[in-house]
């Protein structure tokens, strides 16, 4: 286990409190968020933000296979996730892992190891790691598995995909995609073409599963959506049944109508970073800039997150406390977590130190412990560390 950090208190800093920046300082005592007065760590020079919480990452599939033909140890690409993650200032983080009919790393099987390897190591993690499930629709099969999955291992959010179609066009269109794909999943193109097939058959019973699903999710307090909705027919069905989150809308009329009736959009700070999705969707830029988006994800690279936050405020759209909401505050309501993602007396201390003129990640709190310590405010509080242990000796 690791131990939190001496009581400190942490002045000189930019804070980011009830909304705004401004001069403040903040205490951390016992893993919690405190305004007692306590032996000090200079932060001049330093920005101080709630720690950053992520709804969707799959960037632990390349520290679990760096390559696709060489695989590691499940629990050191988790360990390596988590360092990852922390370095790049997010203190929670919900790994998106498939349950699909693909099979190979996207299959139930795969899944379960990699929750089972989780459960495993979470007493050596520094960030507060959990994993999202994406379910294919096309799983009738797997219901009472995936049920009992979730209530094993404690899953608390689900999104539901239906990537059948995309697939089956790539195997004409695209068709070393294709088998590459099918390699994954150690088929051969054939075979992998049979298993798309058995799956289309599932489509009359599709609807039935998703809404029974639907109704133990909110038995077991299970924060469910969609990802990859096309157009607001699709989000709107999905809403319907209870599956309030819009995970990456393709175009904007799904965008509109998620807004249009409350339900929460996120896009991927990449696309943001980058100023275009990789794969030739909207762009999240122009939806933040009218208002169709609520939270940021990394999708598939962490440092994305902070540096989106900073793009955003660079060009004016809204300024660095608004845009730092939607990768902390504003993901954390989503998923109810109400101890987090705010710099508030009482709450867990999460929270992320970056260098004003740099804007480099130079120190990561979480849950009142150390995950990640680099360049001058490293010397920072290991100096006022050792103050503190003088003091008490």
């Amino acid at each position: 286990m690791h131990r939190p950090l001496p009581a400190l208190r942490l002045t000189g800093a930019e804070v980011l409190r009830d909304g705004r920046m401004r001069p403040g300082t903040i205490g951390l005592a016992e893993g919690r968020l405190t305004d007692r007065p306590l032996p000090e760590v200079d932060l001049s020079g330093y920005l101080i933000l709630p720690g950053i919480v992520d709804l969707h990452g799959d960037a632990f599939e390349r520290h679990i296979a760096p390559r696709p033909s060489a695989p590691f140890p499940l629990e050191s690409g988790l360990i390596a996730t988590d360092r990852d993650a922390a370095a790049n200032g997010v203190t929670t983080a919900w790994m998106a892992q498939s349950w699909s009919w693909e099979g190979g790393h996207r299959g139930p099987d795969f899944a379960r190891r990699v929750m089972r390897a989780l459960d495993a190591c979470r007493p050596r993690m520094l960030t507060d790691l959990r994993v999202q499930i994406r379910c294919e629709t096309h799983t009738t099969e797997t219901a009472d598995r995936l049920l009992e999955t979730i209530a094993t291992h404690g899953i608390d959010y689900v999104v539901f995909n239906n990537h059948l179609e995309d697939v089956l066009a790539a195997a004409s269109t695209r068709p070393g995609t294709f088998a590459e794909w099918a390699a994954r999943a150690g088929r051969t193109p054939e075979a992998h073409l049979e298993v798309i097939a058995a799956a289309r058959r599932q489509t009359r019973e599709v609807p039935r599963y998703l809404c029974r699903l639907a109704e133990r999710f909110d038995a077991l307090g299970v924060t469910y959506g969609s990802h990859d909705d096309t157009d607001g027919e699709t989000r709107e069905r999905f809403s319907m049944i209870g599956a309030k989150i819009c995970e990456f809308p393709t175009s904007r009329a799904a965008a509109a109508l998620a807004h249009a009736v409350g339900d929460p959009v996120l896009m991927g700070a990449p696309n943001i970073v980058r100023g275009a999705s990789q794969a030739g969707n909207i762009a999240a830029m122009d939806l933040v800039a009218d208002g169709l988006c609520d939270a940021l994800v990394s999708d598939y690279h962490y440092p994305a997150l902070a540096a989106a936050a900073f793009r955003l405020a660079d060009a004016g759209v809204m300024d660095l406390a608004g845009a730092w909401a939607m990768i902390s505050t504003t993901p954390a309501r989503i998923l109810r977590l109400a101890d987090r993602g705010r710099l508030e007396s009482g709450l867990r201390a999460d929270l992320t130190v970056i260098h004003r003129e740099t804007r480099a990640i130079e120190a990561t709190i979480s849950g009142g412990r150390i995950a990640h310590l680099s360049g001058e405010a490293a010397l920072r509080f290991l100096g006022a560390a050792d103050r503190a242990a003088i003091a008490a000796e």
